[in-house]
């Protein structure tokens, strides 16, 4: 069973920093493509960062140099780092699995992120 559950969301100021993550349970991490979304009240969804099996990570221009995505191969864990937060960041953020042709996705439950101004 593919689990995937997010931790380390809270309130912060802007300008601080958060480290997300995102612990996997049957499936192996760094053999998928791992994206964290964020989705805020009243906007669609929309991916921050996609790392591929390779190691290979990238990012929308909104969070390009302030949001950095790692894997943890060992842990089999993947983190979203966040610096330089602004207030437009608060959002619920989401970790996903996309497994290939075939086989479903899945996405963690969420944690929420606000950032304070």
């Amino acid at each position: 069973q593919v689990q995937l559950v997010e931790s380390g969301g809270g309130l912060v100021q802007a300008g601080g920093s958060l480290r997300l993550s995102c612990a996997a349970s049957g499936i192996i991490a760094k053999d998928n493509i791992m994206t964290w979304y964020r989705q805020a009240p009243g906007r669609q969804r929309e991916w921050v960062a996609v790392i591929s099996p390779a190691g290979i990570s990238t990012y929308p221009d909104s969070v390009l140099g302030r949001f950095t995505i790692s894997r943890d191969n060992a842990k089999n864990m993947v983190y979203l780092q966040m610096n330089s937060l602004k207030p437009e960041d608060t959002a619920v953020y989401y970790c996903k699995v996309t497994r290939g042709i075939g086989m479903s996705d899945y996405w963690g439950q969420g944690t929420q992120v606000t950032v304070s101004s």
